[in-house]
């Protein structure tokens, strides 16, 4: 299971300092969506001309110009672009179709999907490289919130995916049961007091 820091701080400068402290944990180094609208995609590139080795993820959650949006963050220097299950098929299928071109991949974010599942299946028969099973903040932030929703999702779903919604060092082993390609993880690594070890722990944690 690869291991994905999703940063989502508001400059490039701050985005690369924490990229810096903890590159050599992690796997996919995600420029979250605040992030890339506060500074757009300048920060993609600086982030892959830093950490060239790593995939470099631009969190669009493109939902509308599909091809377009990751035309142009391929260009940027992105490996993995998002786009959103709610949109439109052709939406979807259009970003695949800019990935190919540029040999890099397109992943589904499942954010605010009622059926995970079949939206899912569907996704990555449209060519998505993996298919994110995510809670945003918000919903993370509702009473009663839990995690194994979207990791009983994943396993039903039998496809690539990624589980994104208040990973930590508490669940990523359940995270790795549950058939994950990819954990991500966010304001435990970005927020914590030493990133580097807080990144070093959970890669620890994946066996």
């Amino acid at each position: 299971m690869k291991l994905q820091v999703a940063i989502d701080v508001l400059t490039t400068e701050a985005a690369l300092e924490i990229a810096g402290k903890v590159a050599e944990y992690v796997d996919i180094i995600e420029l979250g969506t605040p992030l890339v609208k506060s500074e757009g995609l300048s920060a993609v590139t600086a982030i892959k001309e830093a950490h060239p080795d790593k995939i470099v993820f631009a969190d669009l959650k493109t939902m509308d110009a599909g091809e377009l949006e990751a035309d142009i963050a391929f260009k940027a220097g992105a490996d993995l672009v998002s786009v959103l299950g709610g949109a439109d098929d052709s939406t979807i299928a259009g970003a695949v179709k800019a990935a190919k071109d540029h040999n890099k991949g397109i992943v589904v974010d499942l954010i605010g999907v009622a059926d995970k599942v079949t939206r899912a299946k569907e996704a990555r028969a449209l060519g998505a490289k993996f298919i994110e099973f995510h809670a945003g903040l918000d919903e993370q932030a509702k009473p009663g919130y839990n995690l194994d929703v979207l990791l009983s999702a994943g396993e039903e779903a039998r496809v690539p995916f990624s589980v994104a919604g208040g990973v930590n060092l508490s669940t990523i082993g359940a995270v790795q049961r549950a058939g994950a390609d990819v954990a991500v993880v966010g304001g435990s690594i970005y927020g914590a007091d030493d990133p580097a070890l807080a990144a070093k722990q959970l890669r620890a944690a994946i066996i």
